[in-house]
């Protein structure tokens, strides 16, 4: 079931909204502007991991950018009680030579501040991106 939702905006906003749903590779106004409040509304409510109260509970990806030899690092990351790892992904991109591990964890956000401070203060790795797992209160799992 759907319901309509409208909204004012101004002429500025209106006129350049249709541009900017385009851009951001929608071809459903609607689901567009669904996916724009729930980004919106998880951002206001939790911050960024930086932000985050230390107990905050989260779930999401780590993605690592590594050159080979800090794999001790990772199988400590794996095995470590800062957080819980669920799955864990090891894969090599061929034209730039470059390592990626894809970590899927959930815990405390100090837990990842934690971690993630840890890898970006190693030599050899090249990038460490955090993509929290959207709010949900119900749902599929």
């Amino acid at each position: 079931m759907s319901r309509i939702i409208s909204f004012s905006s101004d002429d500025s906003f209106s006129d350049g909204l249709e541009g900017t749903i385009t851009k951001s590779g929608y071809k459903n106004r609607s689901r567009f502007m669904r996916d724009a409040v729930l980004h919106f509304a998880d951002y206001k409510q939790r911050g960024e991991l930086e932000s985050m109260d230390a107990e905050q509970f989260v779930e999401g990806h780590l993605i690592v950018y590594y050159q080979h030899g800090i794999e001790n690092k990772l199988v400590d990351i794996r095995h470590s009680n800062d957080i819980d790892v669920s799955n864990y992904n090891h894969s090599c991109l061929k034209q730039s030579h470059t390592c990626v591990d894809l970590i899927q964890g959930s815990g405390k956000a100090k837990g990842f501040r934690k971690v993630i401070e840890m890898l970006q203060d190693t030599v050899s790795v090249d990038k460490v991106v955090f993509v929290s797992a959207p709010m949900r209160e119900e749902g599929c799992c």
